[in-house]
């Protein structure tokens, strides 16, 4: 008799999961490592969740909307857009894997940058896919023509960039879409702490999809929520491989409440930026390379006490931090990353606290 792993499709057993940031247990961390919100949720969501829930809980005994109807007309509003333009997700991640099942699989290549975020090869893998790569140099210059020329079906730019949180210009991805021939899917996770973002040319361009996420600005993380912006017809083809009932009802319920409090969350992010660029500058000084950041986060290469920087400096800081539960992230398996700490913007006290712990580590012991 064969085994599960022997009748498992051949390419499956050799798959490599995606690695999430370490979650840690218990209290006393100072969790910098996965871009999570320092600030809680819209006052408005919770009493939105309860409110569906009902006091014996009833409002969980029907199936949720499986369309996500009201949260795709909220976010039809919110674009400007028609609400076939829009579809939802368990998490952005749910919808970049809507996206493979479409455009990915074993027959075509589907492209994306290094660095990006990981996830994107998992994906392809999964599909049992063909990946194309396209390597930032350390400038971290978009490579226009390269995309523009690319064979790739589907083609996954993160901007802002992950890990390194530069952001590109809106024009910059115009050029790119007034030659690419497959579909370019921008992921925009970190786009409401940037200038600029691709929105404005999905009027212009049939085969661009944007992609958010409700888990960073808007600190519904825990909840899983996410869509894509795009024409109807790339739309009708993601629900066409959608999971049904794929955003359970109190996910639902809150997006469109978080999404109502513009006020709310225009403040958050006002908050994340300043701190953001207030560490950015102080850092600075101290002679790190530090890349501009359209993100809310920090990408950062340390320096020691005697000014030597590199991977090996990178881990020791890494390690020097967890130690005294802050927990940051490393990104060793790259070149180019090696040498960087990706350091999420936290709450002013967090980073204080980031900051007493690198003059801790720079500092030579008796």
């Amino acid at each position: 008799m064969k085994s599960p792993s022997q009748l498992a499709r051949p390419h499956v057993p050799s798959l490599h999961a995606y690695a999430p940031g370490f979650q840690p247990t218990g209290g006393g961390w100072i969790k910098l490592n996965t871009n999570e919100s320092p600030y809680p949720s819209s006052p408005k969501v919770a009493p939105a969740i309860i409110a569906a829930l009902g006091t014996d809980a009833s409002g969980l005994r029907l199936y949720p909307s499986p369309t996500s109807a009201a949260l795709r007309q909220q976010i039809a509003i919110r674009h400007g857009l028609a609400a076939d333009q829009i579809i939802v997700g368990n998490g952005s991640d749910d919808i970049l894997n809507l996206l493979m099942r479409v455009f990915g699989g074993a027959s075509v290549a589907t492209g994306f940058t290094l660095p990006s975020y990981s996830l994107y090869p998992v994906l392809v893998a999964i599909q049992d896919g063909r990946s194309e790569l396209l390597e930032f140099e350390r400038e971290m210059k978009l490579p226009i023509s390269r995309i523009a020329d690319s064979s790739a079906s589907a083609f996954f730019l993160t901007s802002p960039n992950a890990p390194t949180g530069v952001g590109f210009r809106t024009s910059e991805i115009e050029e790119i879409l007034k030659s690419f021939a497959g579909m370019l899917i921008v992921d925009e996770a970190y786009a409401p702490f940037a200038e600029e973002n691709a929105i404005e040319l999905l009027a212009r361009y049939p085969r661009l999809v944007v992609v958010r996420t409700l888990s960073k600005a808007h600190a519904l993380a825990g909840l899983r929520l996410g869509y894509a912006l795009a024409s109807a017809e790339t739309i009708g083809l993601l629900d066409r491989v959608r999971d049904s009932y794929n955003v359970n009802h109190l996910s639902q319920v809150a997006g469109v409440a978080a999404l109502a409090d513009d006020s709310y969350y225009d403040e958050v992010i006002r908050r994340i930026k300043t701190t953001r660029d207030h560490w950015l500058k102080k850092w600075r000084k101290r002679g790190w390379f530090i890349y501009d950041s359209s993100a809310n986060f920090l990408f950062v290469e340390p320096r020691n006490a005697v000014g030597a920087a590199g991977p090996a400096i990178a881990v020791e800081l890494f390690e020097f931090l967890k130690a005294r539960q802050i927990l940051v992230r490393a990104f060793p398996s790259h070149a180019l990353t090696a040498p960087f700490l990706r350091i999420s913007v936290g709450s002013d006290g967090e980073m204080l606290a980031v900051d007493e712990a690198i003059q801790a580590w720079l500092t030579p012991g008796p």
